[in-house]
Formats: C-alpha cells, sequence, structure tokens
C-alpha cells in the first residue's frame, strides 16, 4: 500500500513541477512578446521579416536560431553598428544598443524572438544571458 501512496506522490510532484515550467515559459514568452512590441518591431516589423537592406529579419535567421546566445545578448547591449551579411543579403542599418534590459528582461525577448514565426530554437534562460554576459566581458579585455 504504501508504495502506491509513494508513486502517487512523486507523479503528482512531477505533474506539478511540469506545470509550472511551462507558466514559467509561458510568461517568458508573454513578457518577450511585450519587449519585442515596445523596443524591436518598428525596425524588425510585426512578423519579423525585417526591412530589406536596412534591418535584418529575425523570423528564420541563422543567428536567431542559431547556439550563440552570448552573441545575440551583446547586440542588443551593446547595439550593432556595422554592415552585416545575413543569409545571403547586407543589411547597413544601425541597431541601438539597450544597456538598460535587465538579464531577465533579455532572456525573455530572446525566448520570443527564437520561438515566433517560423523559428522553433527554444527558450533562452537567464543562467545563459548571464554566462553570456560574463564571457562578453572577458572577450572585451
Amino acid at each position: 500500500m504504501g508504495n502506491k501512496v509513494e508513486r502517487f506522490f512523486k507523479i503528482g510532484c512531477f505533474c506539478i513541477m511540469m506545470i509550472s515550467a511551462l507558466n514559467v515559459g509561458a510568461q517568458n514568452l508573454i513578457n518577450g512578446k511585450k519587449i519585442f512590441e515596445t523596443r524591436c518591431l518598428a525596425c524588425h516589423q510585426s512578423d519579423g521579416g525585417g526591412v530589406p537592406n536596412m534591418n535584418p529579419p529575425l523570423d528564420g535567421s541563422t543567428n536567431v536560431n542559431g547556439k550563440d546566445i552570448a552573441r545575440m545578448v551583446k547586440i542588443i547591449q551593446n547595439g550593432y553598428d556595422e554592415r552585416v551579411a545575413l543569409d545571403g543579403m547586407y543589411y547597413n542599418n544601425a541597431m541601438i544598443a539597450m544597456p538598460d534590459l535587465k538579464e531577465d528582461a533579455i532572456a525573455d525577448v530572446l525566448s520570443y524572438i527564437r520561438n515566433s514565426w517560423s523559428n522553433k530554437a527554444g527558450l533562452v534562460t537567464l543562467a545563459e544571458v548571464k554566462k553570456s554576459i560574463s564571457k562578453n566581458k572577458v572577450n572585451k579585455k
């Protein structure tokens, strides 16, 4: 009898943890969408398509869907003002720096971007953003 109660307890705990994890992920995407709409939409457009020859697309971008989280964090924090080649196209418009975005907000907006439109790259965690910021600081020296 004890094994059944213990098993149900473990299954219940597991279910609660999974629901909590899903809620956190959903909240990250909701927060990320709000940040995107206020900070990014004007240049990258509501469909993530960007503006040809000016602002690179986020939808389907190899950078967005890639594994180099540190690069994206660095661009968000420091901006980018060089001509960039991305997926066979060139883009010239500078991206403004957003040093005021807190680490959790960066994780949220990257999670939203990496999981919107046709992107299916996965969530970005706060730990990944913190690690990226540390990595970027070391590389500056």
